[in-house]
């Protein structure tokens, strides 16, 4: 009999609330978290004209019931396959509704419910077993599943993914986040290991993350001369010394300058810096050791 069947209806309960808690705690630890190039923060609203920090907190916790209701059919399916699949599109596309609802229509966290909702279901189906390489890949063998209930209207994502060839939300998480798993969460606790404080380290954390990801926010906003500005810039900032250094401070303004007169928001990066911090925060919150990547 394996830990989770073991758990009394108390105990499930408690999980999943916890998982949610952790899941809108990382939306809110990525809006506050500045300064961010280009994107909503403590200073402002980065590109956006729709958006503020009030409103992606009041997203973030609109979002608490979805995010307990996926760890709770995980529990309730216990294994990877299409009933929970579906159960998880289903929920999903609940959430966004009452996220919109919220914000009067506008899309502040719709990629943000694909990825932590794939890791929250993930984290639920083995409680014991949640280091960052075995949650991305149970996340992974999920989002392969496919859902017959899906809409099939492309969002403006899938079609710049498609027009660029690039790789959008859903591939990354098929892949298991790359980004995450070979840039983000590694820079994060390097970042850490060398003295450089919190704030610095999920900020390098998104730099990072910013460096490869081909942003489908950015490309959709500012095309191909949109994202090189992006990802050079940011590897910029890092080869700087990273921001908690003047000179990587100078090059992370310049960034946001650069990112804003193109009217570029990095709001991928932003979403999977989001699933960094809910990864990072996993272990330790289940009372498990942080392990390295």
């Amino acid at each position: 009999m394996s830990a989770l069947a073991r758990k009394t209806e108390s105990e499930i309960l408690s999980l999943a609330y916890h998982l949610a808690d952790l899941a809108v705690d990382a939306l809110i630890d990525e809006a506050d978290l500045s300064p961010k190039p280009a994107l909503v923060d403590r200073r402002g609203s980065g590109a956006h004209s729709d958006l503020h920090l009030g409103l992606m907190h009041a997203s973030a916790l609109s979002l608490w019931p979805a995010f307990k209701e996926m760890a709770e059919a995980a529990m309730e399916f216990g294994v990877i396959g299409q009933p929970l699949r579906e159960a998880l599109g289903r929920i999903g596309r609940e959430g966004e509704a009452a996220m919109l609802y919220t914000t009067e229509g506008v899309n502040t966290h719709r990629g943000a419910i694909w990825a932590l909702g794939l890791l929250v279901t993930a984290a639920a189906l083995e409680p014991e077993n949640c280091s960052a390489a075995s949650l991305s890949l149970r996340a992974a063998k999920l989002a392969l599943v496919d859902d017959r209930h899906v809409i099939t209207q492309a969002s403006h994502g899938q079609q710049v993914a498609r027009r660029y060839g690039a790789m959008g939300a859903k591939e990354q998480a098929q892949l298991g986040f790359p980004a995450v798993m070979q840039f983000g969460l590694p820079q994060l606790r390097r970042s850490r290991a060398v003295g450089h404080g919190e704030q610095n380290a999920r900020l390098d954390a998104l730099l990072a993350i910013m460096t490869t990801l081909s942003d489908t926010c950015v490309l959709y906003r500012a095309g191909t001369a949109g994202l090189n500005a992006m990802q050079h810039g940011a590897q910029r900032v890092l080869d700087a010394g990273g921001s908690a250094s003047l000179s990587g401070r100078r090059c992370l303004h310049e960034l946001d300058q650069q990112l804003l007169q193109l009217n570029a928001s990095p709001g991928g990066a932003a979403d999977l810096l989001a699933a960094c911090l809910f990864i990072d925060s996993l272990e330790p919150a289940l009372g498990h050791p942080s392990r390295s990547v």
